[in-house]
């Protein structure tokens, strides 16, 4: 991941809108600050989701609260807890997804 170039920027996550994003069950809300290919964002994971697509993009997440459960498509499953980090990169095999029992909110930047 390159950084494009910008200026110091402070976000403060409560004021940005929160778009709705379903899962094959259960809903994430995205907080998102933008600056060209470069994307940060507060996610929140409603209680029993699951992701309705397998994701190859890499990213860097931290997780906040919650339990957060991801698979690769592989078979290997890992469940991170608060405190947590996983990373992946564009390249390579690790296709995953994301689910939760219980409700998860996350950092990523991809």
């Amino acid at each position: 991941m390159k950084l494009p170039a910008l200026p110091f920027t402070v976000t403060d996550w409560n004021t940005l809108p929160a778009t709705r994003h379903p899962g094959e069950t259960g809903v994430a809300l995205w907080h998102t600050f933008q600056a060209g290919e470069l994307r940060v964002r507060l996610v929140e994971y409603s209680p029993g989701y699951l992701a309705d697509h397998w994701c190859d993009r890499g990213h860097v997440l931290y997780v906040l609260e919650g339990e957060l459960h991801s698979e690769l498509r592989d078979g290997r499953r890992f469940v991170l807890t608060p405190g947590m980090s996983y990373q992946v990169s564009d390249y390579g095999d690790a296709a995953h997804r994301s689910s939760t029992p219980t409700g998860a909110r996350l950092f990523i930047v991809d």
